[in-house]
């Protein structure tokens, strides 16, 4: 079989399936993992960083909603999704499988929703974003519902060319050739045009809101002339205000994901500390330019190891590294920025390796970046205070 014969996508990469593949050594790895995992559940603190707090009333605290890449599904892992709470406001950022389902059960209240923010559109990413609106709002009192308008912050359309496929000289069809690269606005309508026979009924016998009154898309222009589809997708540039919001500054910045653009990044400044989240992003230097001094970065990793290890092609690790930052060059990030606590998520591959093996490995990064910061690995669910 040909590499991407086959394909399957993992934190935005593709993996061949061929014979080098050892599934009695993939299935041994997978049921090692689950079994880590379950210790890990029962075993808090072992993550890096100092044992999650509880959510507290009032206090600024981030919530890992989700950990996993994708985008398929990982076993007892939810896709991507960070929750920030300020205050009694919270903010989403990126919105993976099952994201709503993990908000409930942070019980976070859909009545204090504030925004959400779309690094990229990749579909581990905003797969359930709609659901925030189709499920969680314009339900009557006293079910706890979104009732008014929230800003849904995510890419623009980059325009076309469509970029070529990878490797170069793959032939692939092409979705939606009378609109193949929709940015967030259209994705959201669409979304609501295909679920309108739900709305318009429930809106009839339930007496829920108009949902399109509740999402308020806000489409971040392109921030850099010099960025394009084609390349470069991020070069170096200051980072641009995305929002003003009442209790925080949003700015952000291109990064650099493959043939996904536009990528960004995003910084959150509050009066009670500043977070960082690299969303999907090979090493960077825009990523140290908008991570200078921050409380927090939440970043992304890859295991390439794990990869290299369980016979992937060349083609594929190439990829991935052009794509995603690998487990052990994560605290460089950190190093470079001045961060002094860092929390890796967004795990690839999910599941089949162990949160001791990712601490390991994020730990000799760091032995050999000089950085003597705390690093956690996170976990579904686990909730951070913005300054530890």
């Amino acid at each position: 079989m040909e590499p991407f014969d086959d394909p399957i996508c993992c934190g935005g990469a593709v993996h061949d399936r061929t014979p080098k593949l050892d599934r009695a050594r993939f299935l041994s790895s997978a049921a090692g993992a689950a079994a880590g995992l379950a210790a890990f559940q029962t075993a808090p603190g072992t993550t890096g960083i100092p044992i999650p707090s509880a959510l507290a009333a009032g206090a600024n605290q981030l919530v890992i909603l989700g950990t996993a890449a994708g985008p398929p599904p990982v076993p007892g892992l939810t896709g991507i999704s960070t929750a920030l709470k300020l205050g009694d406001r919270v903010y989403v950022i990126d919105c993976g499988r099952s994201s709503v389902t993990q908000y409930a059960n942070a019980k976070l209240g859909f009545t204090n929703l504030a925004g959400i923010f779309i690094t990229h559109l990749h579909a581990d990413h905003v797969c359930d974003l709609w659901n925030f609106f189709l499920l969680g709002a314009g339900w009557a009192s006293p079910t706890d519902s979104l009732r008014k308008a929230i800003p849904v912050y995510g890419p623009a359309s980059p325009g076309l060319p469509l970029p070529p496929a990878y490797p170069p000289g793959r032939q692939v069809p092409t979705a939606v050739p009378a609109n193949p690269v929709p940015g967030i606005k259209t994705l959201v309508d669409r979304c609501n045009e295909a679920f309108a026979y739900s709305t318009n009924v429930l809106v009839r016998d339930s007496g829920i809101m108009d949902l399109r009154r509740l999402a308020d898309v806000r489409e971040i222009p392109l921030p850099n002339a010099g960025a394009k589809p084609l390349g470069p997708t991020a070069p170096p540039m200051k980072p641009v205000t995305i929002a003003q919001l009442p209790d925080c500054t949003v700015t952000g910045i291109l990064v650099e994901h493959g043939i996904c653009f536009p990528s960004y990044a995003f910084r959150f400044d509050t009066e009670g500390g500043s977070v960082v989240f690299s969303g999907d992003t090979a090493l960077c230097s825009n990523m140290v330019t908008l991570a200078k001094g921050a409380d927090v970065l939440v970043h992304e990793a890859v295991d390439l190891q794990y990869f290299k290890d369980h016979g992937y092609s060349s083609t594929l690790l190439a990829h991935l590294k052009g794509s995603h930052t690998d487990i052990g060059d994560v605290a460089s990030v950190a190093q470079a920025a001045g961060v002094p606590r860092v929390i890796v998520t967004h795990l690839a591959p999910g599941g089949l390796v162990t949160t001791a093996q990712w601490l390991a490995g994020a730990k000799q990064g760091a032995k050999k970046a000089g950085y003597t910061g705390q690093i956690g690995i996170a976990e579904d669910l686990a909730v951070y205070d913005l300054r530890g």
